[in-house]
């Protein structure tokens, strides 16, 4: 906006001297304010002072808008195959000099670079906003949002991003996501204004509006917009099962190397359950086997669980017991963490 300052003197001879010139402006002025500033004139006519003429200015603030999305944290969100709800987490900022309405929304990446490393492969179901309520755990408190409502200035709130994961994801995988925060117009709670945009031309005596966000991961500078990105990484078991076999002994040759598959022999029987390392432990591990119907369980020997392999189709049998309920052997191993291996060992005789 212009404004001419205009002074007058109705005689001659006048000394002038002209206070307050040079208005300071404090940085973070509310837009909408007014700015007055007032010059004095005191004069004299010979050496009688005349009386102070003033001039006063006054011009409103504009709005500059600017907001912030920022990742909460530096690493990737691990989930599981599965996971219904899955968060990752942002702060949103209000940087403006006014109260704004902020819309918030989250998209998938397509492929590419990963923000923690590693290549975007898969997409996760539909994305839902939550309002943290205050502790930066996504938790029942938390409020389900589409838009954040009257953002005050220097404002701060915390956004869970929460999807939810196929089961047929595998361990490593990864699904890069994207939360956009655009500036809207504030002034009636409940309701989402609309979005903001910058005068255009030159100044104006009204409240005009300046954007100045910085570009984001996923928008463009001054596009009253900002975004961030954050990932998902899928940590699963990498479970391998395999089933070994071998004559312990037969009616002919007894307990010995020599002993043959010929009936009345005993078989022992190893299941070897092996998580690969780098995955996820795999929790409540079960291993049932229906036994052939040629066989019949030996009772004496029981099910042993929680051995190792050690060489060949040779098993050492663990500590811990199963279950037998005709024709079903059951082996509970708990659990099988990363790279590590457990068995289920029992013994039957051929009919």
């Amino acid at each position: 906006m212009r404004n001419k300052l205009k002074l007058y003197a109705a005689a001659s001879g006048v000394a002038i001297a002209v206070l307050g010139a040079t208005p300071a402006f404090a940085v973070g002025t509310d837009a909408g304010s007014s700015i007055t500033n007032t010059a004095t004139i005191n004069f004299n006519v010979g050496t009688v002072a005349q009386t102070a003429v003033t001039a006063t200015n006054t011009f409103v603030v504009d709005r500059k808008v600017n907001l912030t999305v920022v990742e909460l944290g530096t690493a990737t969100t691990t989930v599981v195959p599965g996971q219904t709800q899955a968060a990752t987490t942002f702060t949103v900022t209000n940087t403006s000099n006014a109260t704004i309405d902020i819309g918030l929304s989250a998209a998938n990446l397509a492929g590419g670079a990963a923000p923690h490393g590693g290549t975007d492969v898969f997409n996760p179901g539909a994305y839902t906003l939550y309002l943290d309520d205050g502790d930066n755990v996504f938790d029942a408190g938390d409020t389900l949002i589409t838009y954040l409502d009257e953002v005050a200035e220097d404002g701060v709130r915390v956004v869970h991003v929460v999807t939810s994961i196929s089961a047929a994801q595998t361990n490593g995988q990864i699904a890069a996501v994207s939360l956009t925060g655009t500036a809207k117009a504030a002034g009636t709670a409940g309701t989402e204004g609309a979005a903001l945009t910058a005068t255009g031309g030159a100044d104006t005596a009204a409240m005009d509006t300046v954007l100045a966000d910085a570009a984001g991961s996923d928008d463009a500078v001054t596009d009253g917009k900002h975004s961030a990105r954050d990932d998902y990484t899928v940590s699963a078991p990498v479970l391998t099962v395999s089933k070994l076999s071998r004559v312990i002994s037969d009616p002919i040759n007894g307990v010995s190397a020599n002993a043959k598959a010929i009936p009345g022999a005993v078989v022992e029987y190893c299941i070897v359950v092996a998580n690969a390392g780098g995955g996820a432990a795999a929790d409540s591990v079960i291993i049932t086997d229906s036994l052939p119907t040629q066989t019949s369980y030996l009772a004496a020997f029981g099910v042993k669980t929680g051995g190792t392999v050690v060489t060949g189709n040779t098993c050492t049998p663990g500590a811990g017991s199963g279950s037998f309920a005709s024709p079903v052997v059951t082996g509970n191993l708990g659990t099988v963490g990363a790279g590590t291996q457990q068995t289920v060992v029992f013994q039957v005789t051929i009919l």
